[in-house]
C-alpha cells in the first residue's frame, strides 16, 4: 500500500511530537527536577510541591494530567479532548522511562557546572517545545487550562501563556531563590529562538515589497543583475489615492544589502518592506550558488 503525501506528513508529526516529548522530559530529570529551575507549566508546579510537601513530581504530573483531562473532557468536548490525551498519557511516561537515563547523565557526564547546565536546558527546552508545538498536540497540564480560559474567558492562549508561565516562575523564585528565577526566565526567553527555528525553519532568503516610480529599471535590475523572479502588483496609495505598481520579489540573505542599496541608487524614494522569507515554492530564484 503506497503512502499518500497526507499520511507521510502525519507520521512525521506523530515521530516528531514523540520524539519532542522525550527530549521534554529528559531535560525535565536531567536538568530542571535536580538543580530546582522551574520554568513553566505543571511539570514547573510539581518540581515546587516537591520541595515543600516532599510529593515525588512524576507521580504529582502522572495525577495533574489525569484530572486536567477529565476537565477537558467536561469543557472543552471531544474534538479538543482527543488532541490532549496523547500527550498527558506520554509525558509523565516518558518522565518514568528517561529517568535511568537522567541519572546516568548526572552522575557521569555533566556534574555540577551550572554553565553547562544553563546552556544544555535552553537548547533541550527550545529543540522540544519546537518539535511538540510544530506537531500540534500538547503534553496537557497548562495547555488545558490555557484552552478553557481561551474559550471561556476569550484570552488569546499565547496571552494565558506568558501570565502563567510568569506565576510559575515567580512562585518558583519565592522557594528556591531570586537567583533560580532569573536562569529559569533566562531559559524560558532563550530558548524562543530554537523553539522559531524548529518551527519556521531557516530564514535564507528575504522577500522584498517595493513600492517605485521608476519600476522598468528596477524590473531591469532585478531580472539582469540578481537572475530572480518578480512580481508586479497594481496599488493604490491610501492617502494620496493615487495609482502605482509594487514589485514583490525574494533574493537570497547574502544579496540583501547589496540588492537594497541598488533599489535606493534607482529610486531614492522607494518605499521598501523587507520580511525573512522561510520557505519558496515555484517560480522562478536565483540559486544559493553562484556556479549552479
Amino acid at each position: 500500500m503506497k503512502l499518500t503525501q497526507a499520511d507521510k506528513e502525519t507520521i512525521l508529526e506523530g515521530l516528531s511530537f514523540v520524539l519532542g516529548v522525550f527530549l521534554y522530559a529528559l531535560m525535565f530529570n536531567t536538568f530542571l527536577t535536580p538543580n530546582d529551575l522551574v520554568v513553566s507549566g505543571f511539570s514547573g508546579i510539581a518540581i515546587v510541591v516537591q520541595k515543600l510537601f516532599g510529593w515525588d513530581a512524576q507521580i504529582f504530573i502522572y495525577i495533574t494530567n489525569f484530572i486536567l483531562l477529565a476537565i477537558s473532557f467536561i469543557f472543552l468536548k471531544w474534538e479538543i479532548t482527543k488532541k490532549n490525551i496523547i500527550g498527558s498519557l506520554l509525558f509523565p511516561l516518558m518522565i518514568t522511562i528517561t529517568t535511568p537515563m537522567a541519572t546516568f547523565l548526572n552522575d557521569k557526564l555533566i556534574g555540577d557546572d551550572f554553565l553547562i547546565i544553563l546552556l544544555f536546558s535552553i537548547i533541550l527546552y527550545g529543540v522540544s517545545s519546537g518539535l511538540i508545538y510544530r506537531s500540534g498536540f500538547t503534553t496537557g497540564g497548562s495547555d488545558i487550562i490555557m484552552q478553557i480560559i481561551n474559550k471561556y474567558l476569550h484570552v488569546s492562549e499565547s496571552k494565558s501563556m506568558i501570565i502563567a508561565n510568569a506565576f510559575i516562575i515567580i512562585l518558583g523564585m519565592l522557594v528556591f531563590g531570586f537567583n533560580k528565577g532569573v536562569y529559569s526566565f533566562i531559559i524560558l526567553i532563550t530558548s524562543t529562538y530554537f523553539i522559531d527555528k524548529i518551527m519556521f525553519g531557516v530564514s535564507d532568503s528575504k522577500v522584498f515589497y517595493i513600492y517605485t516610480k521608476r519600476v522598468r529599471k528596477v524590473k531591469k535590475l532585478i531580472l539582469n543583475d540578481f537572475k530572480t523572479g518578480l512580481t508586479i502588483i497594481p496599488s493604490r496609495g491610501g492617502y494620496s489615492l493615487k495609482r502605482g505598481h509594487m514589485i514583490m520579489c525574494v533574493v537570497s540573505n547574502r544579496d540583501y544589502y547589496r540588492f537594497k542599496e541598488a533599489i535606493l541608487e534607482i529610486d531614492p524614494n522607494a518605499f521598501i518592506i523587507i520580511n525573512q522569507c522561510y520557505e519558496v515554492n515555484g517560480g522562478v530564484k536565483r540559486s544559493s550558488f553562484h556556479f549552479i
